[in-house]
């Protein structure tokens, strides 16, 4: 009898434990929620996308003259010095000149007397006056008075004097001077005038960009070093429609000189572009 009793007890606890086991899948079949990934849905619109094409390049002034003088001899006067400026027509050094100035002299008394025999050899021929003789006459009186020849020699020694002073092509800043006093200029370089009123500057771009850049678009031209933070405004002058053998494009644009721009400068150059009605994707997304 009590065996029966052990043999109920067992299978009771054996179905009560199948039952909480199913209970217990159940519930949590119950709760289990997948999880919902939330994605967030922006309207793309046609706007303006702005480009930028970051380069390096190189500043040169837009004119530059390497002066050498006209003739040799000994300099002996230097009037600038590197660094300062210049005027059109300003004397920047002198050679040791006397004996051109005697040589013109000469030439200039030589031209007086040339223009009385001249005169001389009018009158012999009748004709008190130039304007009276007719022209042959006159062609003839210039070769036997030998005024031609005088005018010749007169105009080539107040050249070879004016030889003898360096001036400025055009205005601008003295550079490069290699020679001083009591050196012999022998056709050597003595120095260099630079115009740096404006600048040119040069700098490649890549044959993708090609399609971005364009005659008269605005550049930004930044100088390097620590110190440089000013960016200064210049223009596209032309665009070389040829590709190297780097697969690059160069471009030159220009701007004005300021006091802190140097011929030879080196400088980044930034160009932006903006490109109308462009799907843009911001850059949260």
């Amino acid at each position: 009898m009590e065996q029966k009793i052990m043999i109920a007890v067992m299978a009771a606890l054996l179905i009560t434990g199948c039952r909480t086991e199913h209970s217990t899948e159940q519930a949590g079949k119950l709760e289990y929620r997948p999880a919902v990934n939330e994605v967030s849905v922006i309207t793309l619109e046609k706007r303006p996308f702005s480009l930028q094409i970051l380069s390096n390049g190189k500043l040169s002034a837009i004119a530059g003259s390497s002066l050498v003088f006209a003739g040799s001899g000994t300099i002996a006067k230097v009037n600038f010095c590197n660094g300062d400026r210049v005027k059109k027509g300003d004397v920047i050094a002198e050679l040791e000149n006397t004996d051109k100035r005697m040589a013109l002299e000469s030439a200039s008394i030589s031209l007086k007397k040339a223009e009385l025999d001249y005169l001389d050899v009018l009158a012999g021929l009748g004709y008190s006056q130039p304007e009276s003789a007719p022209e042959d006459v006159r062609d003839l009186s210039l070769i036997r008075s030998g005024l031609s020849a005088s005018r010749n020699e007169y105009e080539k020694a107040k050249y070879a004097l004016d030889g003898t002073c360096l001036k400025a092509p055009f205005s601008g800043i003295v550079a490069n001077i290699k020679l001083k006093e009591w050196d012999s200029s022998d056709g050597k370089p003595f120095c260099s005038v630079i115009d740096d009123s404006r600048f040119e500057v040069k700098f490649n771009i890549l044959e993708s960009e090609y399609p971005i850049v364009s005659k008269g678009q605005n550049v930004m031209v930044t100088p390097f070093g620590k110190d440089a933070v000013v960016s200064y405004s210049g223009k596209i002058k032309n665009v070389n429609p040829s590709i190297d053998e780097n697969g690059q494009i160069e471009v030159c644009a220009v701007l004005d000189g300021t006091p802190s721009l140097i011929d030879g400068m080196n400088v980044k150059v930034t160009v932006d572009k903006v490109l109308d009605r462009k799907l843009v994707v911001p850059k949260s997304a």
